[in-house]
């Protein structure tokens, strides 16, 4: 597929190294010059509307609908956060943003925070990502000492202070309401809702949430216009997306393209089809918390609405292939103890519901499984969707059941012989 690259376009540049320098001489902050001397903010709004840009988080969610979610003259101040807490299995592209690209990731910081009244924003970073927190810091350093923050940005009326906060390595700090736990220095657990963060978000005050590469597309809707936006992809999953490829490819990497590229393309063409030649098995479309497609939806879309109607979902944009030798009770065994391991206890379908998935998936898996297993999985699933306080518990949920749904004689199979027939291979 033939395509102009955007979020990822400086990396096509001979020796750009991602300084203010660099990201200056290649046409940086001249969509936040734009605004701040010829724009309102509803007008940065409204484009970003006519842009139909979505969430890049996981949920989708149209990026200015989102905002409008603020109540005008609330009597508070307003807050941004940028989720950079990029914590979903497979999901490797908003490290990429934050280390290569993190003025691309700052200016649209900015210009969020211009278009919802925003004083005062946060980065939040996860723990982790070393390298990036140091280079996000050193891009906010750089950008108040050449007077893109602070005071009366570029000669406006608009002050703006931008403050880096780490996290400490928590999958459930990805949810926006247990980030704003944590970022308020307490424990990472998600909040009941409503209210929602658009009304009462960081220290109860409106607040958005956006993602790292939701906000990286923001320069380029402003600068180059909706129209021009919206005319990538296809109608309702509009501009490029990162997606982040891994697995048995012979290319792993992250790849921007429109979503109207089909999962065939993404993996044959794009990340040099499977090692060794072997056959697909089973490919992960969205982050490990997204149900399972097979070899049956090679020419299903990447857009939300054809992966949804596929049984699937867009989630993070990670994508992981699978080849013919992977066994799939083992990948729903490592599945299920990541969820367990991340979940934070707080609602009882969740902390329970992970512990018994895992447990079940693990004795199937070597060889003490019973037919009725098969079963309980299945129940144990149902009664962990939709009644928890966030969708950790849906997203351990989901993926049991479609692994259940088009392998369930492949965990029969386990339960017959009493033994992973695949001889307990790596499952990645």
């Amino acid at each position: 597929m033939a395509y102009e690259r955007i979020l990822t376009r400086y990396q096509e540049i001979p020796g750009y190294t991602g300084t203010m320098d660099a990201y200056l001489a290649h046409g940086g902050y001249q969509a936040l010059a734009k605004a701040l001397q010829g724009m309102q903010p509803a007008e940065v709004t409204e484009a970003v509307k006519r842009s139909g840009l979505r969430g890049r988080g996981g949920a989708g969610f149209p990026c200015g609908v989102k905002w409008g979610f603020i109540p005008k003259n609330a009597g508070k101040p307003v807050y941004l956060v940028c989720n950079g807490d990029e914590s979903e299995p497979g999901t490797f592209k908003d490290r990429m943003l934050i280390e290569d690209e993190p003025h691309q990731v700052l200016e649209g910081i900015i210009l969020a925070c211009y278009a919802i009244g925003c004083r005062r924003a946060f980065f939040y970073v996860r723990g982790e990502f070393g390298r990036g927190a140091e280079r996000a810091q050193r891009a906010i350093d750089d950008a108040y000492a050449r007077g893109y923050l602070g005071r009366n940005i570029l000669g406006s009326d608009f002050d703006l202070d931008v403050v880096l906060h780490r996290g400490a390595g928590a999958y459930i700090c990805g949810e926006e309401t247990g980030l704003l736990e944590s970022l308020e220095g307490k424990r990472g657990q998600p909040r009941p809702k409503p209210p929602f963060p658009a009304v009462a978000g960081l220290y109860r005050c409106p607040t958005v949430v956006n993602n790292v590469e939701t906000l990286s597309n923001l320069p380029h809707i402003i600068l180059r216009g909706a129209e021009w936006y919206a005319a990538i992809g296809p109608a309702k999953s509009t501009g490029p997306r990162l997606f982040s490829v891994s697995g048995h490819v012979n290319r792993p990497g992250n790849y921007e393209l429109p979503m109207s590229i089909t999962l065939r393309e993404l993996i044959f063409e794009q990340a040099g089809g499977i090692r060794g030649n072997r056959r697909l098995k089973a490919v992960i479309p969205g982050g490990s918390s997204s149900p399972v497609l097979t070899e049956q939806h090679l020419d299903v879309t990447m857009d939300f609405e054809s992966l949804a109607a596929a049984g699937s979902m867009g989630g993070s944009g990670a994508v992981i292939v699978m080849d013919d030798r992977t066994c799939m009770v083992h990948v729903g065994e490592i599945v299920s103890r990541f969820y367990h391991h991340e979940s934070c206890g707080q609602c009882t379908q969740c902390r329970e519901g992970t512990a018994w998935l895992h447990k079940v998936l693990h004795r199937i898996e070597h060889g003490k499984g019973r037919q009725e297993d098969l079963d309980l999985l299945l129940d144990l699933c149902d009664n962990m969707k939709g009644k928890t306080i966030c969708v950790l518990s849906d997203a351990a949920a989901m993926p049991i059941e479609s692994y259940l749904k088009h392998f369930r004689e492949e965990f029969e199979q386990h339960v017959r012989e009493r033994a992973c027939p695949f001889g307990g291979a790596e499952a990645f």
